[in-house]
């Protein structure tokens, strides 16, 4: 019996899921981008899916247009990489950026994971001028590791008519 209740997963408690959120933008703001790497388990998908003309989301990132659309680590992995190597030209110079996160809500729980729903502000500072961008973000968080990792990321950004490159560090 003692073997069953050390065993058992607690669920993290709604202050550490919003540590794991607040630390995933610090790392974002920090351009600590390896670090950043670390949040995501190996099989997740990262997703901002566009806005159709009629006023609704794409819902298939593989038949219609995304935003952003990294189907597993890897792709972020390799983004991250043309930012550390400065093989971004579109992320040239870097932008300062300021990430503010609100409304964080448990969705669901289930035994080795949790669905959370969260507002996020984002200021972006790059050749002289600030730009801002918004939106909400679901996510499905792995607590059955040894931490925390994200296996699912869909980001809607709200203001869409957007005047210059987005990347993972706006969002």
């Amino acid at each position: 019996m003692t073997d069953l209740l050390e065993q058992a997963h607690t669920m993290p408690s709604y202050r550490d899921i919003c540590a794991f959120l607040y630390r995933e933008a610090r790392l974002l703001d920090d351009r600590d981008f390896d670090e950043w790497l670390t949040c995501y388990a190996e099989q997740c998908e990262y997703w901002m899916p566009a806005w159709t003309d009629d006023d609704a989301l794409t819902t298939d990132p593989h038949r219609e247009i995304s935003l952003i659309y990294y189907g597993n680590r890897k792709g972020l992995e390799d983004r991250v990489y043309r930012l550390n190597t400065e093989r971004s030209s579109a992320s040239t110079p870097e932008a300062r950026t300021s990430h503010f996160i609100a409304n964080v809500e448990v969705l669901a729980t289930r035994e080795n994971s949790i669905d959370l729903r969260y507002n996020w502000h984002t200021l972006s500072h790059r050749y002289q001028q600030t730009a801002q961008f918004f939106g909400t973000s679901f996510l499905t968080l792995d607590i059955g590791g040894e931490t925390p990792a994200i296996l699912k990321k869909k980001i809607v950004l709200k203001d869409d008519y957007i005047h210059q490159v987005i990347d993972i560090y706006h969002v």
